[in-house]
């Protein structure tokens, strides 16, 4: 009898046996390159929850298995049980569990060329625990708070009308004279009321008061160099090292343990600008990771989301140990649907795209696309250059030169700001508003929103040689944002032999062209009162004490603060300075003959854009000394006198007028 079993109990091992290598090369699937890959054009990656099941899907081809590990807390020894994934189509892996999964979390697990990797979060997470180490199982339908299904985008009749101001949630509110509870809280800024030393508005009030349109808040998303378990010791970074890109940062939440708080406290925040008549602007850097080999994308898909070098090695146009492949298919839908979360589950109103360059054209007018699709207000912005060289033909890059090809995609004009206070990478160099000779062309390219026009000289222009603007809607106009000295620093840095009265004249001077140059104003938070860093030109990690915003500054700086304050409301009030097309500031903007390096004139001319005001002159002295000129004919009534704005008039001028040393006159005819 014994005779008969055995080879019967051999047959079915060996059976067991076929069966097993059958599945394994079944789930092991070889390619030759990342580029072999196949894309999956499902809306689904990531976690799909109900009360009923929560469905788990990854992408990735090359895995030999995945398995998902369930936890109990987002952090801590706390594992559930481990689940093998199976493989389905298109490189997705796919796991169902049955019941209701929330307040679980979750990790992935990738097995490839032998080897186990890590595990990590979900490339797709929108919920995370502590430090963003795993995936929160998460209805999110529970984290709207009250009356979010009302919440309505400000009006916004043209991307012209926008007015931006740039800050990091944390600098806003984290000192002492702000006035606010939640110090560098989300929260912090739905707080109204709040006063600073000397009973003047901080923070929403003073943002509201100001009579920005939008702001635009520094890398809001889940970055990995601030420890959420340590919030009670000193910590500080910018957020420019990605960890989960739709996840928000745990460490402006009252709770970074619990998953759904630091979601609920964002949409609160988002809701309280709205409610005071200002759009939201996520600052977005999908051009890296703050990990190169151990991050979450190579860890579950290895090498596929990067660009290499011709030997192999990360490239690193983002100077930052990687960049990102944008022109990779999946890469390309990942960016896309990320924006549009944001967009749909938070009611963000913009994004402005770190080192752009690094994305393909391509992508970004994929971006805009998908945007203009949900809401064809939403802003697309970014800096159009990279830290680097990159593998990507530069043909293919969003780059400033390049701007011409993207669709409703601006980018920043650092002609502009280098012309207005001299260049951001030699600290003593000056510009048109610190009496350096030479930048007067380069003034006139920003006052024209970098498109075309037949009085700019494009060979005198400091860094472009041609228009790259389509239309005014594309040129980000500025003098100063978080990189590089703040305006008053560099300024201060460049001219050391100047009074501090002459520096004040500088600073407002370069806002003022700002302010009143076609194309959208871009502000640094602070500005408005001449902020310092106390010299600290790169504060992505620097203390508090340099990056926080003093607000007892107002007080020192309340006429800066009320100049600036009616410079916006006169760009608001009136269109002229907000054309919208390159053939209208053709038609409508005139400059006019006046010598001088550090001089230049215009003259915005028959209602344009459907101005109330027939005529705008607008005469700008860079000069340290006085300007004395004819006037065009006629009565003019001075508007802006350099120190104050009166839409009222400060006095009638004609004949000659002599304009002060540092400073803008802007005069009306009705």
């Amino acid at each position: 009898m014994k005779n008969s079993v055995l080879p019967q109990a051999i047959k079915t091992v060996l059976y067991l046996l076929m069966l097993s290598a059958i599945s394994a090369c079944m789930s092991q699937v070889n390619y030759e390159t990342v580029d072999d890959y196949p894309v999956y054009d499902g809306a689904d990656l990531g976690l799909t929850y109900s009360p009923a099941k929560s469905q788990f899907k990854i992408w990735s081809p090359a895995a030999e298995a995945v398995r998902l590990h369930l936890y109990s807390a987002g952090h801590g020894d706390t594992k559930i049980d481990s689940h093998k994934m199976t493989r389905t189509e298109a490189g997705v892996w796919e796991l169902s569990l049955t019941g209701d999964q929330e307040g679980n979390y979750y990790t992935y697990q990738v097995k490839q060329n032998g080897q186990w990797l890590q595990e990590k979060p979900d490339l797709y997470a929108t919920a995370v625990g502590v430090n963003g180490q795993r995936t929160m199982i998460l209805d999110l339908d529970r984290t709207d708070p009250a009356g979010w299904e009302n919440d309505k985008r400000p009006a916004l009749s043209s991307p012209n009308d926008i007015i931006i101001y740039e800050a990091q949630i944390r600098d806003l509110s984290i000192a002492e004279n702000s006035g606010v509870q939640n110090k560098g809280k989300y929260t912090g800024l739905t707080e109204t009321g709040t006063q600073n030393s000397h009973g003047q508005a901080t923070g929403l009030d003073h943002i509201k008061d100001l009579g920005v349109t939008h702001i635009h808040l520094l890398p809001t998303f889940d970055h990995r160099s601030i420890d959420e378990t340590k919030l009670d010791q000193p910590q500080y970074n910018w957020g420019y090292d990605p960890l989960n890109y739709n996840v928000p940062e745990g460490s402006f939440s009252t709770d970074p343990y619990n998953g759904a708080t630091r979601i609920t406290e964002f949409k609160k925040m988002v809701q309280s600008f709205h409610e005071n008549g200002i759009r939201v602007i996520l600052d977005v850097v999908y051009n890296h990771t703050g990990q190169t080999e151990d991050s979450n994308f190579n860890q579950l898909v290895p090498d596929y989301y990067y660009r290499k070098n011709p030997d192999g090695s990360f490239s690193d146009a983002a100077a930052c140990g990687n960049e990102t492949a944008s022109d990779r298919e999946m890469m390309r839908k990942y960016i896309v649907e990320s924006v549009t979360y944001w967009a749909n589950e938070y009611h963000l109103d913009g994004f402005r795209f770190d080192l752009m360059g690094i994305h393909d054209i391509e992508t970004m007018n994929a971006v805009t696309d998908a945007l203009h699709a949900i809401d064809p207000t939403l802003f697309v912005y970014g800096e159009g250059w990279t830290a680097g060289a990159s593998p990507l033909s530069k043909e293919k890059q969003a780059l400033k030169a390049n701007t011409p090809n993207l669709k409703a995609v601006a980018a920043f004009s650092d002609d502009m700001r280098d012309g207005l206070k001299g260049s951001v990478f030699i600290h003593e160099d000056g510009g048109f508003v610190s009496q350096k000779a030479g930048m007067k062309e380069s003034i006139k390219f920003g006052i024209i929103g970098s498109t075309e026009h037949l009085q700019v000289d494009y060979d005198a222009v400091n860094y472009s040689d041609a228009y790259w603007a389509n239309s005014p809607a594309q040129c980000i106009n500025y003098v100063s944002c978080h990189d590089n000295h703040t305006l008053f620093d560099k300024l201060t840095i460049s001219r050391p032999e100047a009074s501090q009265a002459e520096i004040k004249k500088m600073h407002m001077l370069a806002q003022t062209i700002v302010l009143t140059s076609q194309g959208v104003p871009f502000l640094h938070a602070g500005t408005e009162f001449m902020r310092t860093k106390n010299g600290v030109e790169n504060s992505y990690n620097s203390s508090d004490e340099i990056n926080q915003i003093d607000w007892d500054e107002k007080y020192r700086h309340q006429d800066v603060f009320d100049y600036y304050k009616g410079l916006i409301a006169l760009r608001k009030e009136h269109p002229a300075f907000r054309m919208t097309s390159t053939s209208a500031i053709q038609q409508h903007l005139e400059f006019l003959d006046y010598s001088g390096e550090n001089f230049v004139a215009y003259q915005l001319s028959d209602y344009a854009n459907d101005d109330q005001w027939k005529n705008i002159l607008v005469l700008l002295n860079g000069a340290d000394t006085n300007k004395t000129i004819k006037l065009p004919k006629g009565n003019w009534h001075l508007i802006v006198d350099g120190k104050k704005v009166d839409q009222k008039g400060l006095g009638t001028k004609s004949g000659t007028i002599t304009i002060p040393a540092i400073s803008a006159f802007i005069l009306k005819q009705d």
